[in-house]
């Protein structure tokens, strides 16, 4: 294809995602506000943390447990913002399939293998971290509403809330990410495991520093649960690599078991046929106007 082609195809590819994840916000703004079957609505779900704090530090002035709408249409925007996320993930295949198929006619079959791979743990590690996200707002919202005493009662805005938990979401998700990254460099030679070896205090060290910055709520539940989570999945990332750095060499050993240190390895010496090249003439008909 030439490049006014690929252009053409990215227009369309992106249009395609961008359709998709519209569709998929308009079902998430429904989806706020009404159940689905046994499926409570996701304004249920959002409140959920919030609810669970106690009714003697929450301001329930009709004994109902809600936020404050202190600005005009703050309802219709936070469940727009809602919507358009909810949309993102349940129409994720839609969308990040029209930018798979973008990409993948100039991949090999092995790369293509590893990226389903890449993929597939990626999601199952941000649903880990999104969920235990989710297990942690409520009691680092305690630990931050209890700060006051008896001189403070809580009364949450829609948007900061809202912000607050989706915020939190996301953080927990991305920073489940890093082992999956560090293998991927393992696997490709860029970080060997005596190099995790050597730094791993200090790696450790920055997931504290980095878990008390990322998370927004400022709390030590939160800070805490982070950091413990990506320090386990780093060491069992640590693991990985050094099993299969093992098995590299053990690989490597086997092909050049018998050599003496100064013989050379066998070489595959044996080209492949080369097609005879095409006529200038037919050469030209592969070329646009512009090239």
């Amino acid at each position: 294809m030439s490049l006014k082609d690929h252009l053409y195809e990215l227009r369309n590819r992106l249009g395609l995602a961008i359709l998709s994840i519209l569709l998929g916000g308009v079902f998430g703004f429904l989806w706020f506000m009404w159940d689905i079957g046994p499926i409570p609505s996701l304004s249920k779900v959002l409140l959920g943390p919030y609810c669970e704090l106690p009714s003697d530090v929450r301001f329930s002035p009709n004994e109902k447990c809600q936020l404050f709408q202190t600005k005009p249409f703050e309802a219709f925007m936070v469940n727009f913002k809602v919507g358009i996320a909810a949309g993102m993930v349940v129409t994720a295949p839609l969308w990040l399939y029209q930018l798979w198929a973008f990409i993948t006619p100039g991949l090999y079959a092995r790369e293509r293998k590893f990226a389903y791979i890449f993929v597939f743990f990626a999601s199952i590690l941000f649903a880990a971290g999104a969920v235990l996200a989710f297990l942690v707002i409520p009691q680092g919202l305690e630990v931050l509403v209890s700060f006051g005493g008896d001189a403070f009662i809580t009364a949450l805005n829609a948007t900061d809330y809202i912000s607050f938990v989706l915020v939190m979401l996301l953080i927990f998700g991305v920073s489940f990410e890093m082992p999956l990254l560090v293998i991927m460099l393992n696997l490709v030679g860029v970080l060997p495991y005596e190099n995790l070896k050597r730094w791993r205090r200090g790696i450790i060290f920055g997931l504290f520093i980095f878990a008390a910055f990322a998370t927004p709520g400022t709390d030590p539940v939160s800070m805490i649960a982070l950091s413990v989570a990506m320090t386990v999945l780093f060491e069992l990332a640590v693991q990985v690599a050094r099993i299969n750095d093992k098995r590299k060499a053990k690989r490597e050993a086997a092909e050049n078991q018998g050599l003496s240190d100064d013989e050379a390895s066998k070489l595959d010496l044996g080209g492949a046929a080369v097609e005879p090249s095409k006529p200038l003439a037919e050469l030209g008909k592969d070329f646009d106007d512009v090239t």
